[in-house]
């Protein structure tokens, strides 16, 4: 098997056919365009590589991630991409692309663009320490990274208003009671279990586990980069809006919002 030299925050460690690519921005594993970009051609590296058949995706630190670094201008570009999506979703639609099975390991919170991010796996390994949350209208703006596809696809269209709404977490049982995750164990059994998961289906075959593949998930990068390109056009003009403004702040001073519909 082919080596994959991964990046500055991005570990990959290939064994027995799954890929384990290892987010190590930690604690917090908040995200920027150039980590999402090295993300996703990690992913299109081991597209090519036969000897991966599984990508196990999880995160170092605390969190498996806390969603996008708004102290950088990369998290609300004044500037969409030519294609009239936001830089980051843009890069975002890569990881979607690809066409072998992924495992995702959420040892715990997943918020924001997080749970975007964590969505991306088929499936989700999980335990009760962790949060997931939808936390965008929280802070002022429409959600983003996909999730206004993603999200109700996963856990039905009234599940998904109400994480969207409310900007609630939810916890790892709770989760995998709704759908969001598919596995629950103990925190420190997580890494592990999402392992054996994704070596289990390592051992069937890779031609025919890609093919059913593509058949349960047509037209999902479709459906995705019509959702980006909704997202961006909406969060374009609120991440200018008074609202945003006071969104960020009370995040930052762990307080409720006041917002004032401007």
């Amino acid at each position: 098997m082919s080596k994959h030299p991964g990046t500055a925050d991005i570990g990959v460690d290939l064994v027995d056919h799954v890929a384990v690519v290892e987010v190590r921005r930690g604690p917090h594993n908040f995200f920027d365009i150039p980590m999402i970009a090295g993300l996703a051609g990690i992913f299109e590296a081991l597209e090519t590589d036969p000897g991966c058949r599984v990508i196990l995706l999880c995160a170092e630190g605390k969190s498996f991630c806390a969603g996008a670094d708004f102290t950088t201008r990369d998290a609300t570009p004044e500037q969409a991409s030519p294609r009239g999506i936001n830089p980051i979703y843009f890069e975002a639609i890569r990881l979607f692309a690809c066409t072998k099975p992924v495992v995702g390991a959420i040892h715990g919170p997943a918020i924001g663009g997080g749970l975007g991010l964590a969505l991306v796996p088929d499936f989700r390994v999980t335990c009760p320490e962790a949060r997931f949350s939808a936390n965008f209208n929280r802070l002022g703006f429409h959600p983003g990274f996909g999730l206004s596809y993603t999200l109700p696809r996963l856990v039905g269209p009234q599940h998904a208003a109400m994480l969207f709404y409310t900007g609630r977490r939810v916890g790892g049982e709770e989760a995998a009671r709704i759908g969001l995750a598919d596995v629950l164990v103990p925190q420190d059994q997580v890494r592990a279990k999402a392992l054996e998961l994704a070596t289990e289906i390592a051992i069937s075959s890779p031609l025919a586990v890609q093919s059913t593949r593509a058949t349960l998930r047509a037209g999902l990068v479709e459906q995705v980069r019509l959702a980006v390109a909704r997202e961006s056009v909406e969060q374009n003009w609120q991440f200018k809006t008074e609202d945003f403004a006071e969104g960020v702040k009370a995040m930052a001073e762990r307080r409720p919002p006041n917002f004032q519909g401007r």
